[in-house]
């Protein structure tokens, strides 16, 4: 086995997405449940997601969410993948993750991003609109942030119970969002569907421009992508048919439908359009799968590509069973230790 891989730490956002005949408190407890199944094969994080007035998705409170996998887990590390800052008041951010450290101490992640509402009308019932995401508000927000923890906020107000306990903050980006990073001396998620070589330049530019900080002494890079390990590669490529529809499918009519099964999507190739077909055709490719030496071929060549210290598995499918089994297998091949 590499060493690369071996050496590299193995975690897992899960976004609670929905299935057909299935609603979204299910997905929820799904998320729960399967929390508590990769903790006992030795992922070291797990992170849920935000997600406001998305149909597919059921994770709309991630710290709430954090609280009930915490709560049901017993070791594995905790976060948000993430808290969206524009969304909410660094103070309440902080006070939530002050109760959260207070509840599970050692165990929580702060996990910041910067994308607003989906939607004009989700952007205005948030009281934001699609320029709260801008790069400089970001950053003035996160330093806001950090403050309460370090209890050097200038609005006078002291954080409770946050303030003076260490929740590790990283933030989620491209782009503009990688220089912040860089700036606040903070770790970095990324995860480009675009292209990786974009992805591959971000990070680089990231290490160059990184200063030191209390959070943070040296760049730390997680990678997030799409991981499928099966029995075949044809099996593997089949755990992707429900996520690469469902976004194909939001693209072309606005709306963001709940996970389907392998077999009734395939059914659809035949009557898809041609824009359709050419973006679900699109988010068939570029993913890491194939069997379990198939697959430990492609993370080694993106960890020499990235040097990245950690990689963040963000796998949908509808089949639960086929999902799980996926991450059963590919902590076989990274020679992760079972809790």
């Amino acid at each position: 086995m590499s060493s690369l891989i071996e050496e590299t730490r193995f975690s897992v956002l899960d976004r609670s997405r929905t299935r057909e005949g299935y609603e979204g408190p299910q997905a929820l407890r799904d998320t729960v449940a399967f929390a508590r199944e990769i903790e006992g094969l030795g992922y070291h994080r797990i992170w849920v997601s935000e997600h406001h007035g998305v149909p597919g998705v059921a994770g709309s409170a991630p710290t709430v969410l954090a609280a009930a996998v915490a709560a049901a887990t017993r070791s594995i590390r905790v976060g948000t993948g993430g808290v969206m800052l524009p969304n909410h008041q660094p103070l309440v951010v902080a006070e939530q993750f002050g109760v959260l450290e207070s509840l599970f101490p050692g165990r929580i992640d702060m996990g910041l991003g910067r994308s607003v509402g989906f939607t004009d009308g989700v952007r205005r019932a948030l009281g934001r609109d699609k320029h709260a995401a801008n790069a400089v508000d970001f950053a003035a927000h996160l330093a806001e942030l950090l403050a309460f923890f370090e209890g050097t906020s200038e609005t006078g107000v002291h954080a409770r119970p946050t303030e003076g306990l260490t929740v590790p903050p990283y933030i989620l980006a491209t782009g503009e969002g990688a220089t912040i990073a860089a700036q606040a001396g903070l770790p970095l998620v990324i995860g480009d569907p675009r292209g990786r070589e974009k992805m591959l330049r971000a990070i680089d530019a990231y290490r160059s421009a990184f200063r030191p900080s209390p959070w943070a002494h040296e760049p730390y890079v997680v990678v997030a992508g799409t991981v499928a390990v099966a029995a075949t590669e044809e099996s593997a490529r089949r755990l992707l048919i429900p996520e690469a529809w469902s976004m194909a499918y939001s693209r072309t009519h606005g709306t963001f439908p709940a996970l389907a099964p392998a077999e009734r999507v395939e059914s659809l190739t035949g009557v898809m359009t041609e824009k359709e077909r050419g973006f679900y055709e699109s988010g068939l490719r570029g993913h890491i799968h194939g069997t379990e030496e198939q697959v430990t071929d492609q993370l080694e060549t993106l960890l020499k590509e990235s040097d990245a210290q950690e990689i963040m598995v963000t796998t949908s499918t509808y089949d639960r069973e086929g999902l799980v089994d996926s991450f059963r297998r590919l902590a076989r091949l990274a020679s992760l230790v079972p809790a």
